[in-house]
């Protein structure tokens, strides 16, 4: 289980997020939406362990700083990080000892044959293409045999048969029980894959949807219904604000 308590981020004297809170439980894929500049990636990288922050975020009930909650968490960046002069096991093996995984050579071989990598696995990080070094980051976080795992736009640059693969590892890690964050803006990859799904804007959950409360609503419809309800509000707010502004300003004359 993920859970995010009254969490909020300042940079100097601008709000990134302000006091949100959400859970995805085990064996669900949670689904993190919003524009750019909503707050998404201050809520990834704060639940990372990159940023500091106010409020608690917890992994498998265990507060997200100590190391025990560390080793159960997996993690791909929206922008993958690798050493120029390991190689790709190598990778793998320096992620397995620093996580103290107990993932296996026949584990560690599947894993890099599904994602195409097994005949890969001596070239070096700086060899690998952007798609290439983005499946070394997927194999990277499943070595870890995450409890929870957090996914920042793992399809971009990934090809088509990867993208596939990445879907039916993320089915059958929910079907082991292991929660799953995915924040993405391409909705359409990821319409079969999510149970709940958390809608921000300016820092704030606008919405959170079950797939049951949904109904037949794909994500897009979803989204868009959500951000223009909240769009109409504001403006009717503001206008009323106008008109305020205006009728008192007409009796101080």
């Amino acid at each position: 289980m993920l859970q995010i308590l009254n969490l909020s981020k300042s940079y100097r004297k601008t709000l990134a997020v302000d006091d949100v809170s959400f859970t995805v439980p085990d064996g669900q894929v949670g689904i993190l939406m919003g524009p750019n500049g909503a707050g998404k990636s201050t809520i990834i990288k704060s639940i990372a362990g990159l940023l500091r922050y106010d409020g608690a975020i917890s992994i498998q009930g265990i507060p997200s700083r100590e190391l025990a909650a560390k080793r159960v968490f997996g993690y791909v960046p929206e922008i993958p990080a690798l050493f120029d002069a390991l190689t790709v096991r190598e990778h793998i093996e320096y992620i397995r000892r620093a996580y103290q995984s107990d993932v296996t050579e026949e584990e560690v071989e599947a894993i890099l044959r599904r994602f195409e990598l097994y005949d890969k696995q001596d070239k070096l990080g700086n060899e690998l293409s952007k798609g290439m070094m983005q499946k070394v980051s997927i194999c990277c976080a499943l070595a870890v045999k995450p409890r929870v795992i957090l996914l920042d736009e793992p399809m971009v640059g990934l090809d088509p048969q990867a993208i596939k693969e990445l879907k039916e590892v993320v089915l059958e890690l929910r079907d082991q029980g292991v929660t799953v964050l995915l924040s993405t803006h391409m909705l359409e990859m990821v319409n079969e894959l999510w149970d709940v799904v958390f809608i921000m804007d300016q820092g704030h959950i606008l919405a959170t949807y079950t797939r049951q409360e949904a109904g037949d609503q794909d994500l897009d419809a979803i989204f868009f219904g959500t951000t223009d309800r909240e769009r109409a509000v504001g403006t009717e707010a503001s206008k009323h604000g106008e008109t305020l502004e205006t009728t008192e300003g007409g009796r101080e004359e």
